[in-house]
């Protein structure tokens, strides 16, 4: 028993358990109101109709295309434009105070201007998905290449090292480090974009049965969905929490 509360996995479990234990039990003695806070096992029973019959993964397949199309998205666009402002001083001129700007505002508002733009359909979703991650890679990249040991450019450069070897060899093992230590970030603001794009304007995801939830003064399909998507998020935390111990097996070692 002690060797198994050593681990953290453990202890969180069972810290959940607990909590779950104390809202139930909170609720079914009249303390919470089921009204607007309905206990787990009720929530539990909402989302187990929501994949009985089927419903939801039409709103799931939605929301997970919209939000790994602009990660995957914002992460080329964010680490193509860092590399070439940190590379290229008259482009680091033009993109840094418009990255800037983006990052100094929520970038969530402009979902409305995108629905205008591109419609109702996955492309909105797609484009604010795809800012709030690249202006997240972006920085990340070119900080990351900003604070390379200028000491070690020198030396690679004085043993005959050209643009391409200091690419390869100095500057992406620089900027793979910072970019992975914001990929889960990055994960969340895919889909933030994509839920929130639906919740604006949209037919079906999940921020659309939010949305409808809201309306219809629905907590318990609320709680639900947020749970839901909270389960997805933690899922691809962990995903890419493996891939970074993957490509920088180094840093573990």
């Amino acid at each position: 028993m002690r060797t198994l509360l050593d681990r953290v996995a453990v202890r969180r479990t069972l810290a959940l358990l607990v909590l779950v234990a104390i809202w139930e039990g909170l609720g079914r003695v009249g303390v919470l109101d089921p009204f607007y806070a309905p206990p787990p096992s009720h929530v539990a029973a909402v989302l187990a109709e929501l994949f009985a019959d089927g419903s939801i993964w039409d709103h799931l397949h939605a929301t997970f295309l919209a939000a790994l199309a602009g990660l995957l998205l914002g992460l080329l666009v964010g680490i193509v434009l860092g590399f070439a402002a940190a590379l290229v001083p008259v482009l680091a001129e033009l993109l840094e105070p418009v990255m800037m700007l983006l990052n100094a505002v929520p970038r969530v508002i402009l979902a409305p201007l995108f629905v205008i733009w591109f419609g109702i359909d996955l492309s909105s979703k797609i484009a604010l998905s795809l800012v709030l991650v690249s202006v997240l890679v972006f920085f990340a990249v070119y900080g990351g290449i900003k604070e390379v040991d200028r000491r070690l450019v020198e030396r690679v450069q004085t043993l005959g090292g050209g643009r391409w070897v200091l690419l390869r060899e100095v500057y992406v093992p620089s900027v793979t480090a910072w970019v992975m230590g914001n990929l889960k970030v990055a994960v969340g603001f895919a889909f933030t974009g994509a839920v929130v794009g639906e919740f604006v304007a949209s037919t079906r995801g999940l921020g659309y049965l939010l949305q409808f939830a809201q309306s219809t003064y629905n907590a318990g399909l609320t709680l639900g969905l947020v749970i839901l998507i909270m389960a997805f998020v933690l899922v691809l935390f962990s995903l890419s929490e493996r891939v970074e111990r993957r490509l920088l097996r180094w840093r573990y070692r």
